[in-house]
This record gives structure tokens, C-alpha cells and sequence, in this order.
């Protein structure tokens, strides 16, 4: 359901006269200034008056405050808002601080009897704020609260550990060592299990999943032998018995038992701090205008709702439904029952953890089988590229297939540069940037003959294309080929990996994570310390604004120009004229993003010099083009999870195939549904066959001709104090949280 015209309207005359106030409570997490940012903004352009509760990390100052779990501390802050006029309440906090605002918001009533009483409100007063609203923003590192796919700060802590890993693979390479790095997370493993995934650890700690009796021998056997081990424990890690298992003990034992070189790294805070990742920046504006939007429209029997995330889209969620569930997590890991807390978690959780236990025990089979899979990159380099490559060969030698990776593309394919993968020879690429492989532009129409002859040549009984829309499309060619070639009647899997995001079928592709990081670190360090000073920056993506589109929200742009949002001189001049007036007020720094193919006459530099004509005397300006910076560097946690689950996902997929398509000593599969795009839509994985797909392609353009992001643009434009339309906003729906909810959770 879209919000109208209409809803705006009156979502402004709600607004109009209204109070809202915005507090961080707890433990600190990156992401929290964004939220509050976000919640100013967007309560500013409803027409609200907005209020910042300090010390309620953050720029307002977030704190755990005993008085208010008092009834007397309660009390206080109850004549304080009182005396503001404020109804409304946005809580950014955990599990307790949004438990004690519910408290707040049920004794409100009361609270306001006993200030009556006492003489310090009147009773006009008192029947004038005789409700109070409250809306939650989830902010947890450890990403434990149930309901939301993600809470702000999780990312971002992430970030830290993968960085600490990073450069402890580096030292280490030249020394046989293992290095037990102990990481946050009292109650709930997350922060551990996916930093586990996506750096490829050997051994792993979390309170949700103790090990088994007898784990001290399986763990020495697994790391004997590797020059570098990588064991990683969550802070709150025991054994089946309830017992601590404290990563100095973990220590003592390598040393012990294998009398390796073994390290110590504890993370600590080191976990709260830095610059927020961009997927926390984007999370948190996106919820922080759905959370003002839900305390306009909240009433009087609208119970508390904490705003969370579900497959990328925002939603609302009834606070205690969330609190209840998460505490059920907690009651059963002190029951010891293991299995259960690991499901109440979620899906995404769950999918996590069994995607780490399949590869950690993997082995390359003793029995083959009769298949060989072809893996090769397609497209320009993505982030994620490899880790995506790493889990499928090795998932595939475990299923026994025989498995051969091709340099550069299609034409690597068509020159017969293939070559046979073993176990150890993708040992490492989880954290490696670009595409080991090699990786051309190169599409399949012009070499098919070769291409078959190669397919023949080393008898391959399948392909995995890591790529991105060239990938795409040159599977489209394969397949229309089949007509031709029976070689080709064999199950075809696409990959999405590019930085554009523009490969149909779902919504995120490898590597555009990962741009959006580096995106954001690049401009951050362009505008450090200038003054009076516009930026315009040319991102990359093709004719995709989505780069421009995230980066933009990220980094708080007054503008991103892209191709799908149509734009002329007039507008151009009322961008200029808007950021002008913004500069001779308190306003120091502008930027100006501009996809780099958003208009054929529109370009940088005349972008460049119409801003700096027109904002002379007020600010000068600067061009920044970040190129092939985007596609460089190592992949982000997300990229590095998401490529390792993806090819497990992709093998799978290709091993079904394979099976069902066996016939008379050899695979024939010639059904549309044995050519397909693996994509995440929502938050489930499907499988679309490239056929279905032709449909929904602007190949002139080469994008998807409809695109989830376009409707984050009027969130841009807002947040840059633009009076823009919010019509096509659509508004969170209300999800329950239950044990059956989060049973269906197919999270990804």
C-alpha cells in the first residue's frame, strides 16, 4: 500500500504542533547517530517539534541510567517531558532499555496521577499528554533481538573483527601459528559465527551450540598440520555442562597438546567503535522515518512497536512480542536446549550455523562421482568473487565431483584454459579481493563452437558462472543454444557479482557491498576538514543508480543523480539554489553525487562548473571520480558471508541437477529450470530461469527494468531537507513475532 498524496497531507497536519523526543540508552552501537539524524529529519518535515534526550558512542550521548528503573526516576522523567509538551518517545537501545520504556509508556498514566497529586502538573496538564507513544530502534552489536534481520551496530562490528582477522592472516603468513581471537557476545553468538563464515575459521565457540564431550581431540585433529589456524570464541562460550570455556584455555591447549605458537587477540570494545559500515547508516535512516511515521499514526490502543528489518524492507513489530521471544532464546540455552535456542534465533541464524558445520567438516570425498563442474568469473571484478568460488569447489569435492576452474571468462572457456581445482588450492580467497580467476566482458555468442569443443573436450558436466550481467545474459546465450549443441544441455548456474547490482533476479549481487564501503571511506576522506566546500563524485554502475542511490544516503548527499530518476537544467538550478542557501548558514560541507551514466549532456564537469558558478562568492567546489577504487579492495563482511553461502547454495542446486538430469551414462538437462539465476529476493534464495528472466530486462541498458532501491530515493531527497514528496513511500507493515513466525523464518 503506497502512501498517498492524501496520507501525506495528513500525516503533516498530525505532525503540526507535536512533540517528539529522541534518546540512545545502553551499550553504544555504530550506526545510532544516523537513527537520530534520520528521526530529526523526518520529524522536522511532518511538522513535529523535535527534542534530543542527552545521555539517555553517540552524539547525544547514550548511558545505562539506574534512576530510571525506579519508579521515582520514572516520575522525573515523566514531569520532564510533561513539561516539554513531548508524547512521543524514540527509544534507539537493547532488549532493556526498550523493556523499561514499555514500563514507562504502561505506568504513564499513573505517573501523571502522582504528579498531579504532588502539586507539580495540573490537571489540565495532565489530561492535555494523557498517552504516551513509544517507538523502539533496535541497537545491538550483538544482533540478538528476535523479529529484526539485522540491528543497528551489527554490521559494523563486524567490520572491526573482520579487519583484526585480516591483519592477523597477513602476519602470520610467515609463521606456523594459531591464533584464538575471542570476540563479544555474552548470551548470543552471532558476532562470532559469521565473522567464523566469512574468514573461513577452523574452529569455532558459540553459547548457542556448545561442543560436544571429547571436543578437545576433535579440535586438536582438525588443526593439526595447517601452517595458520584461526579459532574464534564468543565471550559467553561454554561446554555442555554450562562450564566457561575462556579462550586462554583454548590456548594452553593448542600449546599443550600440539605445541604450536598459539595467540591471544581480545577484541573488546574495540568491536563499538569506528566509522559506521554503510549498511548500518542506510538501516538506520530507513528505520528512523519509518519509526516518526509510526508514532504519528500511532493511537491511543496501538501497543509499543520496536521497528525492525525484514528482507531489506522495514517493519513494525510489537515491542514485548520481540522481548518475549528473545528472552525464550535465553531460557532455553539454560535448559540446555541447544537446538531449540538456535532456531528461536531466526532463520538467517540457523541457515548461518548449518552452512559453517557442513564446510567445517567437509573433506574431499574418497568416492567420486560422475560429474565435473566448470567455475569461472564473468564481468569486471566483484568483492565476494572468491569467497563464492572457494565454498563451491570445495563443497563439490566433497560430493565427489571432479572440479575445474576457467581463467577469464567465456573466452578462457573458448581458448581451453581450464584447469583442475584441488582442496588447498582456494585455501585463503575467502578475504581476497577481485577475481582470482580472471574475469573477462567477453560473452559466449562469438566463440560458441570453441566454447562447445572445450565442454567436450574435458567432458564438463555443469557450469557456475560467478559474474554479473554479462554472466547473465551470456547463460541466456547458452541456453538459446541448446538447440544446437546438446554439450549444452547440461544445469547452468548464475552467481550475481558485480558492483552495478543490475542483474535480474535479485536484489543484491556480490561486491555492491562492498562499493558502497568504499564509496562511503573515499568520500569521508576527500571532505575531512575542508570548509565552504562542495564535492561532486562520480560514482560507477553504468546506467544502475544504486550505487549513487545507497552511497548517497550513506554519506548524507544533497544530491545523486542517476538514469532512472530523469532530471533537467531546472532541476539542476534548484538543487544548486537549495545548497547555496544551506551553506551560508551553518552548513560547511556539500555533496553532489552523479552515476556515471545517468545523462548523456549532464556530465561531471559540467555538473562541476555549474556549482561552482553558481555557488561562487558562497562555496567552491571539487570533483572526485572514484572509478576502479570501487571494485578494489577486500570484500565487506556481508560480501564475504553472502558469496560463501551462495555457492554452497549453488552447488547444491548443481548436484540435484545433475542427479535428476542422469541418463544412459550422461547428463542431459534441457528445461528451462536448468539455467538459472541464484538471487536473494526478500530474504529468500531463488532460483530464476533466465528465460523468465528476458522479460523483466532493459538489455539496452542492461539493468532490471523494475528495482527495489528506487524507493529509498524519497528517504534521499528528505534527509537533505528537500520538501519532496513522500506519495510512493511505502509504509512498514505490522509483523508478529511468535514461536511459529520465526519457525517459517526461511532468513537467508
Amino acid at each position: 500500500v503506497k502512501m498517498s498524496s492524501m496520507d501525506l497531507e495528513k500525516l503533516k497536519m498530525t505532525g503540526a504542533g507535536r512533540a517528539i523526543a529522541v534518546l540512545t540508552s545502553g551499550g553504544d552501537a555504530q550506526g545510532m547517530n544516523a537513527a537520530v539524524r534520520a528521526v530529526t529529519r523526518m520529524g522536522i518535515y511532518v511538522g513535529a517539534k523535535v527534542y534530543l534526550i542527552y545521555e539517555g558512542g553517540t552524539v547525544i550521548g547514550s548511558a545505562r541510567c539506574k534512576a530510571f528503573t525506579t519508579r521515582e526516576g520514572r516520575l522525573a522523567a515523566a514531569f520532564n517531558l510533561v513539561k516539554k509538551g513531548i508524547t512521543n518517545l524514540c527509544v534507539c537501545g537493547g532488549d532493556g532499555s526498550l523493556t523499561g520504556a514499555n514500563l514507562f509508556r504502561t505506568e504513564w498514566s499513573s505517573l501523571l496521577e502522582e504528579l498531579v497529586q504532588k502539586g507539580r502538573i495540573t490537571d489540565t496538564m495532565a489530561k492535555q499528554h494523557n498517552h504516551l507513544n513509544i517507538v523502539g530502534l533496535v541497537g545491538s552489536i550483538d544482533n540478538d533481538f528476535c523479529g529484526t534481520d539485522m540491528t543497528i551496530g551489527a554490521d559494523s562490528a563486524l567490520h572491526r573483527i573482520m579487519e583484526i582477522i585480516d591483519a592477523i592472516m597477513t602476519t602470520a603468513q610467515s609463521h606456523q601459528r594459531t591464533f584464538v581471537l575471542e570476540v563479544m557476545g555474552r548470551h548470543c553468538g552471532y558476532l562470532a559465527l559469521v565473522s567464523a563464515l566469512a574468514s573461513g575459521a577452523d574452529w569455532l565457540f558459540i553459547p548457542e551450540a556448545p561442543p560436544q564431550e571429547g571436543w578437545e581431540d576433535r579440535m586438536c585433529s582438525r588443526i593439526k598440520g595447517s601452517r595458520l589456524n584461526i579459532i574464534i570464541v564468543a565471550e559467553g562460550a561454554v561446554d555442555i555442562h554450562g562450564k566457561p570455556i575462556p579462550s586462554t584455555y583454548v590456548k594452553d591447549l593448542v600449546v599443550k597438546r600440539l605445541g604450536y605458537d598459539t595467540r591471544v587477540t581480545v577484541l573488546g570494545h574495540v568491536q563499538r567503535g569506528g566509522t559506521p559500515s554503510a549498511f548500518d547508516r542506510i538501516l538506520s535512516s530507513k528505520l528512523g522515518v519509518e519509526a516518526v511515521i509510526a508514532l504519528m499514526e500511532a493511537s491511543p490502543t496501538t501497543p509499543a512497536c520496536a521497528i525492525g528489518l525484514s528482507g531489506n524492507h522495514p517493519v513494525r513489530l510489537p515491542l514485548m512480542e520481540c522481548v518475549e521471544m528473545t528472552k525464550l532464546v535465553q531460557t532455553a540455552m539454560n535448559e540446555k536446549r541447544f537446538d531449540e535456542a538456535i532456531k528461536l534465533r531466526g532463520g538467517s541464524f540457523e541457515n548461518n550455523w548449518n552452512i559453517y558445520k557442513l564446510l567445517a567438516i567437509q573433506k574431499p570425498s574418497q568416492s567420486k562421482s560422475n560429474f565435473s563442474l566448470a567455475i569461472l568469473n564473468v564481468g569486471a571484478p566483484a568483492a565476494g568473487m572468491n569467497a563464492a568460488a572457494r565454498s563451491a569447489v570445495r563443497l563439490a569435492l566433497a560430493h565427489g565431483h571432479k572440479v575445474y576452474a576457467v581463467q577469464d571468462g567465456f573466452q578462457g572457456l573458448a581458448k581451453g584454459e581450464v584447469f583442475e581445482m584441488e582442496w588447498h588450492s582456494v585455501a585463503g580467497w575467502t578475504g581476497q579481493g577481485g577475481s582470482l580467476l580472471g574475469t573477462k566482458r567477453t560473452l559466449p555468442n562469438k566463440h560458441m563452437e570453441k566454447i562447445v569443443e572445450t565442454i567436450a573436450k574435458f567432458n564438463i558436466s555443469a557450469l557456475l558462472v560467478i559474474g554479473g550481467f554479462e554472466g547473465y545474459e551470456g547463460v541466456l546465450q547458452l541456453f538459446e543454444a541448446r538447440s544446437r549443441y546438446d554439450e549444452l544441455c547440461i544445469p547452468m548456474c548464475v552467481i550475481p557479482a558485480t558492483i552495478s547490482n543490475n542483474v535480474p533476479g535479485t536484489d543484491f549481487s556480490l561486491g555492491a557491498d562492498t562499493a558502497v564501503n568504499a564509496g562511503c571511506d573515499k568520500i569521508k576522506q576527500s571532505a575531512t576538514g575542508t570548509k565552504r566546500r562542495v564535492f561532486v563524485v562520480e560514482t560507477m554502475g553504468g546506467f544502475c543508480g544504486y550505487l549513487a542511490t545507497c552511497t548517497g544516503i550513506a554519506v548524507g548527499a544533497d544530491a545523486a543523480y542517476i538514469f532512472e530518476d530523469p532530471f533537467n537544467i531546472h532541476d539542476l538550478k534548484t538543487n544548486v539554489d537549495h545548497l547555496t542557501e544551506k551553506m551560508k548558514k551553518d552548513i560547511q560541507r556539500g555533496l553532489v553525487l552523479r552515476n556515471e551514466k545517468c545523462h548523456e549532456n549532464y556530465t561531471t564537469d559540467f555538473i562541476h562548473k555549474l556549482y561552482s558558478s553558481e555557488g561562487k562568492g558562497v562555496f567552491d567546489c571539487r570533483v572526485n571520480v572514484l572509478g576502479h577504487l570501487q571494485q578494489g579492495g577486500a570484500p565487506s563482511p556481508f560480501d564475504r558471508n553472502f558469496g560463501t553461502k551462495l555457492g554452497v547454495r549453488a552447488v547444491q542446486w548443481i548436484s540435484e541437477r545433475l542427479t535428476e538430469n542422469f541418463r544412459q551414462d550422461r547428463v542431459f538437462a534441457n528445461s528451462p529450470e536448468t539455467a538459472c539465476v541464484l538471487g536473494l529476493n526478500r530474504k529468500v534464495i531463488a532460483f530464476s530461469p533466465v528465460t523468465d528472466l528476458k522479460a523483466e530486462t532493459d538489455f539496452e541498458h542492461r539493468m532490471p527494468k523494475v528495482q527495489w532501491w528506487f524507493k529509498l530515493r524519497p528517504m534521499l531527497k528528505m534527509l537533505a531537507k528537500y520538501q519532496t514528496s513522500f506519495c510512493e513511500y511505502v509504509p512498514g507493515e505490522i509483523e508478529h513475532v511468535t514461536r511459529r513466525s520465526i519457525s517459517i523464518d526461511s532468513g537467508f
